[in-house]
């Protein structure tokens, strides 16, 4: 649909992969700290009820982050990589104050929020759903978890803080904003499936590979991390 746009455009793809795995992580947050509450509590707790299926809830919200993740990362390696860590960005943050140090800032904020879900998905699945229930309260992965937990609430803090320093409101309603230009429209996301897959070759492989870079090594890592995920999670229950 053709319009008049006053606030800056995302494409719509985005805007759906960022705002499921967003409100995915948000639910995942809030029912890990009611776990928390719950099962532990020994940093301090609020008066939450005692729900005891709250830890299944909260797999369930991790489980369909863990699900969406994995597009929204190609997606932000690929198409949206100018909004993560640039091979320059070290020498822009010498230019403290500047416009263009607060881009950077909103950059690294960018990317360590998905370093931070992964290492929060991944430390999720390596636990065992038995652990809280038999008060098994001192596991690595169990303290792996809740670090990830704090990590990860303080990066999206700062991911919203940065995105509404860069962009103010008009940015932050661009994210849920419906409307979309006509090169966007689903309608046509079957035809390009279609292209990709026929066109798929080896040459294909090498042009996502080359030139390897900082954002490439990352997002290798991040997918090799999520793969490892269902497969030691896996192997775990079959044995």
């Amino acid at each position: 649909m053709s319009a008049k746009f006053s606030q800056p455009y995302q494409p719509l793809l985005l805007r759906i992969l960022h705002g499921l795995t967003g409100l995915l992580a948000i639910a995942a947050i809030i029912t890990a700290f009611w776990t928390y509450d719950t099962y532990d509590g020994r940093w301090g707790r609020i008066p939450l009820p005692k729900f005891t299926e709250i830890e299944s809830i909260h797999g369930t919200f991790g489980l369909w982050t863990l699900l969406i993740f994995p597009f929204f990362v190609v997606y932000a390696f690929n198409r949206g990589q100018r909004r993560l860590v640039q091979l320059d960005s070290y020498s822009k943050l010498t230019q403290l104050g500047q416009p263009i140090w607060w881009y950077t800032i909103h950059r690294l904020v960018n990317t360590l929020s998905i370093l931070a879900i992964t290492f929060a998905v991944f430390s999720g699945k390596m636990m065992s759903e038995k652990w809280l229930p038999q008060g098994e309260l001192n596991h690595f992965w169990y303290y792996a978890h809740l670090v990830s937990w704090l990590i990860l609430v303080a990066c999206i803090a700062c991911h919203l803080l940065m995105s509404i320093k860069v962009g103010g409101m008009p940015l932050i309603l661009s994210i849920i904003n419906w409307r979309f230009r006509s090169q966007d429209s689903p309608t046509l996301w079957h035809q390009h499936f279609y292209n990709w897959r026929n066109n798929f070759d080896i040459t294909m492989v090498k042009r996502w590979l080359f030139p390897f870079s900082l954002l490439k090594a990352l997002e290798i890592f991040v997918l090799i991390t999520i793969a490892l995920a269902w497969i030691i999670s896996l192997v775990k229950e079959i044995s």
